[in-house]
């Protein structure tokens, strides 16, 4: 069930799951050129995530859905960017695991798959912060032609819900997928940064698929203008990168830029 609109997106119930999912829909134009699932930060679905699935809907004529990471222990959580907030979603982050997730992740393409124009189009898959590590194992799942990845921390040595770390996930990566850190990121230091960079090269050898960036002066959080880590040129950078990624995946019509 959808509820109404506000300020064109609206909240939706995805079903198919262990858990019903609420999610944030944006449906796009009529046909749209792409599907986008976003992944959030700790934060769940707050208002800066809402705010990049408008501007993808508005800059890339895309549908985005925006999938909650804590369905099972905290599935309307909206947090903002202080230490309190932090240490609540840490502990919801705390209990997610790899198998609930993909679980999650395919309903939500189920779902987007049957909403009108999005049935054969590109999907695309776009995490930050712990979204940008559960992103490495949605990008295993066949339907996801790209997927990007920022600043998602610990891959190097954890995997959630225990096994091998996620960057050994690599490997089983069908389509496209880049990773986007700061170099001056504190929980991505340059031995998680190295890992990430192997991995993916020995995925990729060619480079064709893959790509590990680093950007210089960034932090963790650099892209969220909510946060203290902000930083613009960076920012921007990011921007950028996916906007690439959008245009590789799912080419704009003949004529548009």
């Amino acid at each position: 069930m959808t509820e109404p609109p506000t300020s064109a997106g609206s909240w939706t119930t995805v079903t198919g799951s262990a858990v019903p999912l609420r999610c944030w829909w944006m449906p796009g134009p009529p046909q749209p050129r792409a599907v986008v699932l976003l992944l959030p930060e700790v934060f769940g679905i707050n208002g800066w995530l809402r705010s990049v699935a408008t501007r993808l809907v508005a800059e890339e004529d895309v549908a985005v859905l925006v999938l909650p990471l804590f369905a099972r222990t905290a599935p309307e959580l909206d947090l903002g960017y202080d230490a309190a907030a932090l240490g609540l979603g840490r502990e919801h982050r705390d209990q997610v695991t790899v198998a609930g997730f993909l679980q999650d992740a395919a309903a939500a393409i189920g779902w987007l798959r049957r909403q009108p124009g999005c049935d054969a189009v590109p999907l695309l898959l776009v995490g930050f912060c712990f979204g940008g590590h559960m992103a490495w194992h949605g990008a295993t799942l066949p339907e996801v032609t790209a997927t990007l990845a920022f600043y998602g921390a610990r891959v190097a040595g954890f995997r959630p819900g225990g096994g091998e770390p996620t960057v050994a996930v690599a490997a089983g990566i069908p389509g496209r997928f880049w990773s986007v850190v700061g170099c001056d990121d504190p929980l991505m230091p340059e031995e998680e940064r190295l890992a990430i960079r192997g991995a993916l090269d020995a995925a990729d050898p060619a480079g064709q698929r893959h790509r590990a960036v680093e950007l210089p002066g960034a932090g963790h959080g650099f892209l969220c203008d909510q946060r203290d880590d902000h930083r613009p040129a960076a920012a921007a950078a990011g921007w950028a990168l996916l906007h690439d990624l959008l245009r590789l995946a799912a080419p704009p019509p003949a004529g548009e830029p």
